[in-house]
């Protein structure tokens, strides 16, 4: 709770209505909020967002990049979405799980708010 909390926390102050999605480290969805005013598919998309970060272990908008730079086509894994915006959550060099922000103008306004929610609980992840 405390890292959807940062993370909207910080959406907010900049003024973005967005979603958020929190799933543990198989993949199950832990917390969801779809924020008010927020687009029909910004839910779906954090969810995506955040399993495509904890699927390959790395931001979604870094797998986006890696995707964009391939001379061969990604890999088709259902649920995974090739947008910025997710961020693995890791406990030492164990992930543990991964947040997802739908609903910013930009995906990199999508992932600071998801990196200010893992920030929250920083001392926690040592």
């Amino acid at each position: 709770m405390i890292v959807a909390q940062g993370a909207l926390d910080k959406c907010h102050a900049d003024g973005y209505r967005v979603s958020l999605t929190i799933l543990d480290n198989s993949g199950l969805v832990k917390l969801q909020v779809r924020g008010d005013g927020t687009g029909p598919h910004t839910l779906e998309h954090s969810r995506r967002k955040a399993y495509t970060a904890l699927t390959f272990k790395r931001a979604s908008g870094e797998t986006a990049k890696a995707w964009a730079a391939a001379t061969t086509p990604p890999p088709v894994i259902e649920g995974t979405v090739g947008a910025q915006g997710g961020v693995p959550i890791k406990a030492g060099s164990e992930f543990i799980g991964a947040v997802g922000v739908s609903g910013a103008p930009g995906g990199e306004k999508d992932e600071a708010c998801a990196v200010a929610g893992i920030a929250k609980i920083a001392d926690l992840l040592k």
